[in-house]
């Protein structure tokens, strides 16, 4: 096994915490020092790590199941809806207002080199780190501006295991649409 494993969906909610959660555990299980890591979430859902900062709910579980502390190198950034069109930026676990102000698309350039930074932290550090994606890497409006998908599977020379959901219809589609895109 690689240094870094990344669970990716073909679509949001097909169980990527999950899985990476569970991958944590079992990798945990076999003696590993195990990190998880996930570049960008998208929650309102964010808990507060032993050093006081805030991080995206999931990864704070996954951290658990890999038994280690919670560190807000393994999630970067968080984004947490104020509106339809507007969120607030949390990076390294404080509210950046300089990145919140900034216009949606030139987040990225301003966001990518602390997401190097934090995953390559880790990397050096445990002895494997389970990347979770977000949303689906076939989202070809958003391929330009990823920070959380290939371009950090890419980054981390992770192998990438694909997820769908069977119970939401149609995963067999969306496994070969996202496989091929």
């Amino acid at each position: 096994m690689g240094k870094a494993i990344m669970v990716q969906g073909c679509t949001s909610s097909a169980g990527k915490s999950y899985l990476t959660a569970a991958l944590c555990r079992a990798l945990a299980n076999e003696g590993l020092r195990v990190a998880p890591f996930k570049a960008q979430n998208m929650s309102n859902n964010a808990g507060v790590t032993p050093a006081g900062l805030e991080m995206g709910r999931a990864q704070l579980v996954q951290a658990r199941a890999a038994r280690v502390t919670p560190d807000v190198r393994m999630n970067p950034v968080l984004l947490k809806p104020e509106a339809d069109t507007r969120s607030q930026v949390v990076l390294l676990g404080q509210v950046s207002r300089e990145i919140t102000e900034l216009p949606w698309r030139e987040r990225k350039a301003h966001l990518w080199p602390h997401v190097q930074v934090a995953l390559h932290s880790l990397l050096a550090e445990f002895d494997v780190v389970v990347i979770e994606g977000a949303g689906s890497p076939a989202e070809v409006n958003l391929r330009g501006s990823d920070i959380v998908n290939m371009r950090v599977a890419l980054e981390a020379q992770a192998g990438v295991l694909l997820a769908a959901d069977i119970d939401r219809g149609g995963a067999f589609a969306h496994l070969l649409g996202t496989g091929t895109a």
